[in-house]
């Protein structure tokens, strides 16, 4: 195979610092491997990939992000600026959730569900859509109890310890 696109041509600098962050093993493993494939990037990519047991790609990729970027880049992983895709609900559309959670249901429910407070959140323009499966998140982490109330949850319910009789396991003998 030919010699590789990015030709990466390391200071005496650079490969004494990799050294040392090799050896002193302190770093993330992921790290320490881009380290351990820039010390050997004077080989082809699938002789490196078989020494550092990882695909091609990624020796090429390290490769490309030392040339372009430095040393700092092809190191250590891309930090994300922002999320891949923006939130559905801020802090306000998260508190008129919360809000008509603990409203009365409409007529002829006797509790929420997720469906009816995703439905509701679309109805009064708090967002354009939204997936029932953010509203239980959200729900959920921000306000348990009332996700627990609108859900219908009561502690009540909860199964209770039984005997092998079947009867209720109160007065349980103390472990000696």
């Amino acid at each position: 195979m030919g010699k590789s696109k990015y030709t990466v041509t390391l200071t005496d600098d650079q490969r004494s610092f990799l050294e040392g962050l090799i050896r002193r093993g302190k770093s993330s493993a992921s790290t320490i491997r881009h380290a351990y494939i820039l010390l050997h990037a004077d080989k082809p990519d699938p002789e490196v990939a078989e020494i550092v047991r990882c695909h091609p790609l990624s020796v090429f990729n390290v490769r490309k992000a030392f040339v372009t970027q430095g040393l700092d880049a092809a190191l250590h992983r891309k930090l994300r600026s922002e999320p891949p895709s923006p939130r559905k609900l801020d802090g306000a559309g998260e508190a008129r959730l919360i809000q008509i959670a603990c409203s009365k249901p409409p007529e002829g429910r006797s509790r929420w569900t997720l469906q009816l407070l995703a439905d509701r959140l679309v109805e009064l323009q708090v967002v354009d859509t939204i997936s029932i499966k953010t509203v239980e998140r959200t729900l959920k982490k921000r306000a348990p109890a009332t996700y627990q109330k609108a859900m219908g949850y009561s502690p009540r319910r909860k199964r209770e310890l039984r005997r092998r009789d079947g009867r209720r396991a109160g007065g349980l003998p103390a472990t000696v």
